[in-house]
């Protein structure tokens, strides 16, 4: 069985190598297997997963892109040697199974535009096209011609309704595609979308037989189809002296291609390009008709997604308010709340949950203590050891959280993380003393990294325990205060150094590493801030002055207009 790995090759994990045994997600945020501090990486940049197929490496809908070799890439089959670049960090897959080494990479884009002169280049208005290829047949039609049309029509119908079916943008454009290249018989495919904030053209998607050269495309027809609403065709484009001479269409060997609009209610969002080698007029004005029907119902299904994407943004910033309204009784919360949402996404994956019930985690522990905003300060905000009646009243945080979102019913499916997250396996806890499988699995992930974070996190009025303590606890408690599954799925995590880097203390032993003064959690500063400098928490995201004095850096409050805030923080090595 062949080995394979992950070796970092710039930054300051350089040398790094993670090996690959199942799935390994990579990105800023700090409780992906490989943590990458880039501001260009996004916070779940990209994943790399082992199938039957193979290894792939997946974009993960990151804002500035995955690149394997240089081309950007939603998903890709990793060979031995390739060099993956996010940000300003380069990767490299190694594998065993291939002794010989993937070829150079190249530095230029995978799809490439060559300026082509207008001439031998066949197009029509895509809108005419399409309502030609839905009209009805003729009375004088044949048989044979009314089958094929059937036969037609039939293959438009079940590939549309494939498509409008996806919701993950990532694998909307595969299906597309794939739908697209079976009916035209294509070789080469490349989704090109307009950005809607720059209105630069962005290379969403490529689907190629080749892996060893860049797909050529001509100026000419991607810009008639982008500005003028054409449906593009070149017949036997080998014989054609549109492109310069740099970019001779005999070594990209293109005998026919089409590019069409994607046109959502009169609004051009891009294009669709396919090619064929090596096949002399490949494509037929049927074959334009296909694409052309295929591209209006694609225009749909992308827009459609972009909205439901949109909504689910405004989904989390909404939960991020929510969560925000209990930060800003108690500032220890907002480092709690994200460690403890992070340790939950471990321990979930490491159950095999799957991508959309990792959302649901995702958005449901950061509101497992919202509740706390029923409780006063005079409790919430006590340094010391709470009294019985005191006690009680902190009791009711989960009953007042899930009374806040039960009128929301798109809350609904997150009540379990903020209800249960207390209930103990032994029937002993709050608020309903539920025990064992009673409990909703949600409750008891929560209940096991909420305690984790509260034994290895430090309070007002106490340090918390290095991290093997806290492990060793959480252990005795295995079947009495906890599921047992959830320990056990903890501790592997832990045990493979899936965790460490969202301990708040992970960085208190580097040289410029400070408390933030806003959520308590130990960060490490970017190689290029210096005394004096401000930069950006990747905890709570607010902004921090770093200082120094006797002898040490210590973060200090930096107020909304970039001044200094009335409350500088005490000074941490």
């Amino acid at each position: 069985m062949s080995e394979e790995k992950l070796v970092v090759l710039t930054g300051p994990s350089k040398g790094r190598e993670l090996p690959i045994d199942r799935q390994l997600t990579i990105g800023r945020n700090p409780d992906n297997d490989l943590h990458l501090d880039d501001p260009e990486i996004s916070r779940k940049h990209a994943l790399i997963e082992q199938g039957e197929k193979g290894t792939v490496l997946r974009d993960l809908g990151s804002g500035n892109g995955t690149f394997v070799g240089g081309r950007r890439v939603l998903e890709f089959k990793l060979s031995n040697g390739d060099v993956i670049r996010m940000g300003k960090q380069e990767l490299r897959f190694e594998s065993t199974a291939d002794s010989q080494p993937a070829p150079a990479p190249k530095s230029d884009s995978g799809v490439r535009f060559a300026a082509a002169a207008d001439e031998r280049v066949e197009s029509t208005s895509a809108a005419n096209v399409y309502e030609t290829f839905f009209a009805a047949p003729k009375s004088t039609a044949t048989e044979e011609q009314l089958r094929q049309t059937q036969q037609r029509l039939q293959a438009v119908y079940e590939a549309l309704r494939t498509i409008s079916s996806e919701q993950n943008l990532r694998r909307l454009f595969e299906k597309i595609m794939d739908q697209i290249i079976t009916l035209v018989h294509a070789h080469n495919g490349v989704i090109i979308l307009r950005d809607e904030e720059t209105g630069e053209l962005v290379t969403e998607y490529i689907k190629s037989g080749q892996t060893d050269q860049d797909i050529v495309i001509s100026q000419t027809i991607v810009k008639r189809a982008l500005e003028q609403g054409e449906a593009v065709i070149t017949y036997d484009a080998a014989g054609d002296e549109r492109f310069e001479a740099g970019a001779s269409i005999f070594s990209q060997n293109i005998s026919s291609a089409m590019c069409v609009p994607l046109t959502h209610q009169d609004r051009c969002l891009g294009v669709i390009y396919v090619d064929t080698r090596g096949t002399t007029n490949a494509f037929v004005s049927g074959d334009l008709e296909l694409l052309v029907a295929l591209a209006g119902g694609s225009a749909t299904a992308i827009r459609n997604v972009q909205f439901w994407e949109g909504q689910k943004r405004a989904y989390g910033d909404l939960l991020v308010g929510l969560a925000n309204a209990v930060e800003m009784r108690d500032h220890y919360t907002v480092g709690h709340t994200w460690r403890v949402t992070n340790f939950s996404l471990a321990v979930a994956r490491e159950l095999g949950w799957t991508e959309e019930k990792l959302e649901e985690v995702r958005m449901g522990v950061v509101l497992h203590d919202v509740g706390k905003i029923a409780v006063p300060d005079s409790v919430l905000l006590k340094a010391g050891k709470l009294t019985d009646e005191e006690y009680e009243q902190i009791k009711v945080h989960p009953e007042r959280g899930a009374e806040m979102m039960r009128d929301i019913r798109f809350l609904h499916p997150l009540i379990p993380y903020c209800l249960y997250h207390h209930e103990r396996w032994d029937g002993k806890g709050y608020p309903y003393k539920l025990a064992g499988d009673d409990i909703p699995i949600e409750g008891r992930v929560v209940a096991v990294a909420d305690t984790f974070d509260a034994l290895t996190s430090n309070r007002p009025y106490r340090k918390g325990f290095p991290a093997e303590k806290g492990i060793s606890i959480i252990e005795e408690g295995r079947g009495t205060q906890f599921d047992p599954a959830i320990v056990d799925a903890l501790l592997k995590t832990y045990r493979a150094g899936k965790i460490d880097q969202i301990l708040q203390d992970y960085y208190a032993q580097d040289e410029k590493s400070v408390a933030c003064p806003f959520c308590s959690t130990f960060i490490r500063t970017p190689e290029n801030v210096d005394t004096g400098d401000i930069f950006e928490c990747h905890v709570c995201h607010r902004t921090i002055r770093l200082q120094f004095s006797n002898d040490a850096y210590f973060g200090e409050r930096v107020s909304a207009s970039g001044g200094y805030d009335s409350t500088p923080s005490t000074p941490s090595s």
